[in-house]
């Protein structure tokens, strides 16, 4: 990394690298470590430097691809309305409507929700399958060795079979599947009479001639019993010709033994195929219809569902081609690649093919190129997913989403011109932030004065909102820009953009460390990867490689494909450049870190460090199960499950992966089954992380003293078994906040404190609860003081402290941890409550108002329409309740609070 060095015009932020004859020079001083003489690292040095860095004139903020009303709470209370009084047949459609509107706050456990009461609503065959497909997607369940993408999982709305059956099927989100039970249809026939009426006529195919019954061929169809017994000679006939009707011998006597016998499970495929044709020609619904159910039935791969889809598209077999969507949906992302599969989506003919079975419709599309634009924004697949989503919509919401997100991808191929109309087709049917769209294409197109007036009409016309102030920086200069991008960030403090062109500016002044300052304030909330990336950068730039590494690292556990510099380098390449400028060290020294680092509540750091573990030892589970409970605290949902996932496939015996199920199957809503994983683990093997998994369980619901008894017994088990100091820390800070509910300080104090000796920093924060609850403010105050001097990342201990002091320093704690996390939400609400103490109204609906333009939350929604309620305003309070209540239904007080003003209402 001595080759690597900071151009003197910052302007240019170009780092160079070594050329090919200082690479030769220095090949001694290289052969001591194995990768450095590495062909791929030799080659990334060569070919992607000298790089151009980026400049405030060249970054520029992406347009979101969800759909972003111009005032949340408001559309969400109208959805909510709309809900309430629809018919049965509306609910599905209404709930991916509601999934739409909520993709853009990124939690994912809420849009699993959303999903699921849609699913449990469906009631046509597409719909059933698709959100069945679009929950396992959620879940990336093809991550998962040994899980076949057509189990049943144990559960009612994603059992393939059930996803079969037409109609509405009244059943509860955890309702257990009995599939797996139920007998087997083709065994049922065993007792079938077979029938010994005799033959009466002959149909011969070829030279053959087969006997049939002349009323059970004529039961099949109304043509066959006009032709049979009607006034056609064939009425008379003992042998009739039946050649020429595309049957072939053996097929007609399949036809002969069903229609005596209703039986297709002694037929091969190719049979059934043929009869299901004959079916289709001579109208004989009932073997139409057994043909289709049996076909569906044995479509278990890729390969049969492209092949068995052309039959039943061919024929109209509705149940046949649900059953191969069913299985190509389901083995999603991975069959998006494959050709035949694209084919038989993408165009328009394939679309209109799939519409003569009922099966081309909004929902469809809209799971597909969801899938399509989470793999590649720019491939032609996904634009033409896109165009037929369009294509698709009916419902106005539909058509901007569809326009909207074509824009968004044209917008990255950089066909601007195209991408421009469909922002405008998106603005035409009601979507505001499509404007930001138009207005990026127009500045694309070297319109930047018309870009600028179209967003400064939008901020006059509308309530002004972050992205709004972010947009038309773009398009201003100087002051001005400056003046935009803190506006926008004071407005949307979650935008990452003003922070990276903040620092930027910082690094073309010289100021490097000031401009890395920029970036830590945003990192210290929200680990976002192109600020990590940065951040990286500019630590290249000050030669400090040990924390470009971190960063990178850190980055890498989030997004483990990530590649830098607008797609030049892999992250993965990056580290291995950066690793010649650090001192390597040895898993040994990796775990002393780790705990420096967990002590300090160094959560970057504790990351990167993990991700070195993972590197010195490939595979290894417990290593992935501690990094994804690491990305679980820091809200990277997706990155968590991803990491679970890997532990539980690299794990070496039963009963370690049980607890991974286990913790997967908690994560994602089902408890029940996770807490029989943990029993069968414990049955196989008492073990900490079985023990521990159990008890947080447990204690995650509400407790009576007996439940709680029974969780304190549990972690007591857990800290019997062998493990490490950072995990039996959790659990000594587990079990004394057990006991300090159940009332028993002494015994939580001397958890808390076992806890802390062994440098589980977080501890401190109980025991300040326990000096709380026994009336020793002081002394619970000085306890969150030492955790706040302690951790590097300490919002989270302002706000606790808080808790522990007068009003006044309350305030002031409050205002550092929203100055440090404005994402944290008590702060908000603990000052608008004291200023409603203080009967100012308005400042009090405002504080909260400010929070909730950028941060929707169910609590402060139900504290404004409680304000509202008090201030006599019920139609405000109303409509908040009503859009809590589009986050959280079951949600008990807001429930009581709507239920309350709808009578003083009305």
């Amino acid at each position: 990394m001595r080759g690597l060095k900071l151009s003197e015009r910052f302007k240019s932020i170009q780092v160079h690298a070594l050329s090919s004859s200082s690479e030769t020079n220095d090949s001694s001083s290289n052969k001591a470590s194995p990768k450095s003489s590495t062909k791929n690292s030799t080659l990334t040095f060569a070919n992607l430097f000298p790089i151009q860095l980026p400049s405030t004139d060249t970054i520029e903020p992406s347009i979101e691809t969800n759909l972003k009303p111009i005032n949340l709470q408001e559309t969400l209370a109208e959805l909510y309305q709309r809900i309430e009084c629809c018919s049965q047949s509306k609910k599905a459609s209404l709930y991916v409507e509601q999934y739409s509107l909520l993709r853009s706050l990124g939690d994912q456990k809420l849009l699993r929700r959303c999903l699921r009461i849609a699913r449990q609503n469906a009631e046509d065959v597409l719909s059933k399958v698709v959100l069945s497909a679009w929950l396992r997607f959620e879940r990336r369940d093809d991550e998962l060795v040994g899980v076949s993408s057509m189990d049943c999982g144990g559960y009612v709305l994603e059992c393939p079979k059930k996803n079969l059956e037409h109609g509405f099927s009244p059943c509860l989100i955890n309702d257990r599947c009995q599939c797996q039970q139920e007998p087997n249809e083709e065994t049922c026939t065993e007792n079938v009479c077979l029938s010994d009426e005799e033959s009466d006529v002959l149909f011969c195919v070829g030279n053959e001639e087969i006997s049939c019954v002349r009323c059970r061929i004529a039961a099949l169809s109304d043509p066959f019993n006009v032709m049979l017994f009607g006034g056609f000679a064939e009425s008379k006939m003992r042998k009739i010709d039946f050649s020429g009707n595309g049957i072939c011998p053996k097929g007609m006597r399949a036809v002969e033994f069903y229609s005596r016998t209703k039986r297709l499970d002694l037929f091969s495929p190719v049979t059934v195929l043929e009869l299901l044709s004959f079916a289709n020609r001579f109208c004989c619904e009932e073997m139409k219809s057994a043909c289709d159910a049996y076909l569906s039935s044995i479509v278990v791969n890729v390969e049969d569902a492209l092949i068995l889809i052309e039959y039943g598209l061919e024929e109209r077999a509705t149940l046949l081609v649900g059953s191969c969507l069913q299985l190509l949906l389901r083995e999603l992302p991975n069959s998006l690649y494959n050709s035949k599969v694209a084919k038989i989506f993408c165009s328009s003919e394939a679309k209109e093919r799939l519409a003569m079975v009922g099966y081309s419709s909004f929902l469809l599309y809209y799971f597909l190129t969801q899938v399509a634009m989470e793999e590649s924004m720019l491939s032609i697949t996904t634009m033409m997913l896109l165009e037929r989503l369009g294509e698709c919509a009916a419902e106005r919401w539909e058509k901007a989403l569809a326009f909207h997100q074509l824009g968004c991808v044209l917008l990255e191929r950089k066909e601007y011109k195209e991408a421009q109309h469909c922002f405008e087709a998106a603005v035409k049917v009601g979507h505001v932030y499509s404007m930001a769209g138009v207005a990026r294409t127009k500045y694309k197109q070297g319109q930047p004065y018309s870009a600028y007036k179209l967003i400064s009409s939008l901020i006059f016309e509308y309530k002004p909102a972050g992205w709004m102030y972010q947009e038309r920086a773009l398009y201003n200069m100087g002051r001005e820009k400056c003046f935009d991008l803190d506006v926008a960030t004071e407005l949307d403090p979650s935008l990452s953009f003003p922070y990276k062109y903040r620092a930027l500016a910082k690094v073309e002044d010289k100021q490097i460390m000031e401009g890395i300052k920029e970036l830590d304030k945003f990192i210290a909330f929200k680990l976002s990867p192109d600020c990590l990336e940065l951040r990286a950068w500019l630590h290249i730039a000050l030669k400090d490689y040990e924390s470009a590494i971190r960063d990178i690292r850190a980055l890498l556990t989030i997004e483990p494909k990530y590649i830098t510099l607008h797609g030049k380098i892999k992250g993965e390449h990056l580290v291995q450049l950066l690793s010649h400028g650090v001192q390597q060290k040895s898993q040994a020294e990796c775990w002393m870190q780790l705990y420096q680092q967990w002590s300090s509540v160094d959560d970057v750091g504790s990351l990167a460090i993990l991700h070195q573990m993972l590197e010195n030892e490939p595979g290894k589970s417990l290593l992935e199960f501690r990094q994804s409970l690491l990305l679980l605290r820091l809200n990277c949902q997706k990155a968590a499950m991803h990491s679970l996932r890997m532990a539980r496939n690299h794990c070496s015996t039963m009963q370690e992966r049980l607890i991974y199920e286990g913790w997967i199957l908690y994560d994602t809503g089902y408890h029940e089954e996770a807490l029989e994983r943990a029993d069968r683990s414990i049955t196989i093997q008492r073990s900490f992380e079985a023990f521990f998994l159990k008890a947080y369980m447990l204690a995650d619901k509400s407790m009576d003293p007996e439940s709680s008894s029974y969780v304190i017994q549990l972690l007591k088990e857990a800290l019997k078994c062998p493990s490490d100091g950072l995990r039996k820390g959790q659990a000594l800070n587990n079990l004394g906040s057990v006991y300090v509910d159940c009332g028993k300080l002494e015994l939580a104090k001397e958890c808390y404190k076992n806890a802390l000796a062994i440098k589980h920093t977080r501890a401190h924060q109980g025991l300040a609860r326990v000096y709380h609850q026994k009336n020793q403010r002081k002394s619970a105050y000085d306890e969150m003081t030492k955790l706040i001097e302690k951790a590097e990342s300490n919002a989270s201990a302002y706000e606790k402290r808080s808790e522990y002091c007068d009003r006044e320093m309350a305030k002031v704690d409050l205002d550092v941890a929203t100055q440090l996390d404005p994402l944290r939400t008590y702060p908000y609400r603990y000052r608008a409550a004291v200023l409603m103490d203080e009967q100012k109204e308005t400042e009090a609906v405002e504080e909260l108002t400010k929070a909730l333009i950028f941060k929707p939350d169910l609590q402060m929604l139900h504290l404004r329409a409680a304000f509202y309620e008090s201030m006599g305003d019920l139609s405000s309070a109303l409509q908040d309740c009503q859009a809590a209540l589009c986050l959280d239904p079951n949600h008990a007080g807001t429930l009581d609070m709507y239920q309350r003003i709808q009578k003083l209402k009305f």
